[in-house]
């Protein structure tokens, strides 16, 4: 299987399936002497690991990251990394009845299509679990990150029809409740919201925002490699992505030029924005403001209610899916998006080091 790659300079490669042994990642690329313990991915992996609510699959796992290489008394070598994280909950009988069928808004048709072979247990690595592996990576590069003055603050912006209002955040919220939401009056409608659909053997979708701070200007490439492009390609690469837009997004297509540019004005000796539409993106590079995106998550497609579908025969028959699945699946998307957004500034901000020949000079003088 091609494509389980990401990343030119800062490289990971992704590995397992859902029911297999365990999941696992390599990372290459990583600079040698940054402080890094399984405890620093492990924060990340929690907030992704299942039974965190009545919300989330109830899969008892508890993610507990390895390291296997790449690390000596507590710092990276410069060598590759390699993390696993061993599965202990698997149920693979509750998707026998799956083995021939094709899922309603799964990859299982798309699987058989392009392989003739499907691994049926939970989708195998079209699983959500596949992003252990990217979880574990972003914790990593996040840290990266946090050393160079760059932080990303992640968060649920809305769940069904619940919106938070942005003149409504408060970010001290979003750990506090389950849903990740900046604001617990929303998050406990949101809930009531969930309740319902749980009742009605349904699931919901919802809107993930991201807000980037500290990116220096300029970070980008002006054609094929644009920032904001390679932002929108790791985000939609995270199953049930369906969307995703920066700053104002599709919003920008009712505006005007006047209202939509953001105007300069000077700071002290800094470069500013009056307003931010672009969401901190212009041409492809970063222009210093917040790079604010947000992804749009469709409803988890494993849903209790009978489907009509077909099975690898072309039958039509009726399905009811099995197992422990998430209601909603954007909470522990979250810190999904956070670190493939972690992944693409790291390796950006590496590639920009060779944009100037003085940034070469001055390294090896």
């Amino acid at each position: 299987m091609a494509g389980s790659i990401f990343g030119t300079l800062f490289q990971i490669s992704t590995w397992g399936e859902s029911h297999g042994p365990g999941i696992g990642v390599t990372i290459d690329g990583c600079p040698a002497g940054l402080p890094l313990s399984e405890d620093d991915i492990q924060l990340y992996l929690n907030r992704r690991k299942p039974g965190q609510s009545k919300f989330t699959t109830q899969r008892k796992e508890t993610d507990k990251a390895r390291i296997l290489s790449g690390v000596f008394e507590g710092r990276t070598l410069g060598t590759p990394i390699s993390i696993i994280v061993e599965n202990q909950d698997q149920k693979s009988k509750d998707y026998r009845n799956i083995m021939n069928t094709y899922r309603p808004g799964h990859a299982d048709y798309t699987f058989d299509a392009k392989y003739g072979f499907r691994d049926y247990r939970g989708g195998g690595r079209s699983s959500g679990r596949e992003t252990i592996g990217r979880v574990a990576a972003g914790a990593v590069a996040a840290k990266l990150l946090l050393q160079l003055g760059v932080q990303i603050k992640t968060y649920t912006k809305s769940i069904g029809p619940v919106i938070v209002p942005e003149e409504d955040y408060d970010y001290a919220c979003i750990q506090e409740n389950s849903l990740y939401m900046p604001n617990s009056n929303y998050a406990a409608l949101a809930s009531e919201y969930l309740e319902t659909c749980i009742s009605n053997q349904d699931s919901s979708g919802g809107i993930i925002e991201c807000v980037i701070t500290g990116m220096p200007a300029g970070i980008g490439e002006t054609v094929f490699e644009k920032l904001d492009a390679n932002l929108a390609k790791a985000i939609m690469s995270i199953g049930s992505v369906k969307g995703v837009e920066i700053g104002d997004g599709f919003l920008a297509a009712a505006a005007l030029g006047s209202s939509n540019n953001d105007s300069f004005y000077m700071k002290a000796d800094t470069v500013r924005k009056k307003t931010n539409h672009s969401g901190g993106i212009l041409g492809g590079m970063s222009d210093g403001s917040p790079i604010i995106l947000r992804a749009a998550v469709k409803p988890t497609p494993s849903i209790a209610q009978p489907q009509e579908t077909i099975n690898k025969t072309g039958e039509s028959i009726s399905l009811t899916i099995h197992g422990r699945h998430d209601p909603v699946i954007v909470p522990r998307a979250v810190v999904v998006v956070e670190s493939m957004t972690a992944l693409t500034l790291i390796d950006m901000l590496m590639v920009n080091m060779s944009a100037k020949l003085d940034s070469i000079a001055n390294f090896y003088r």
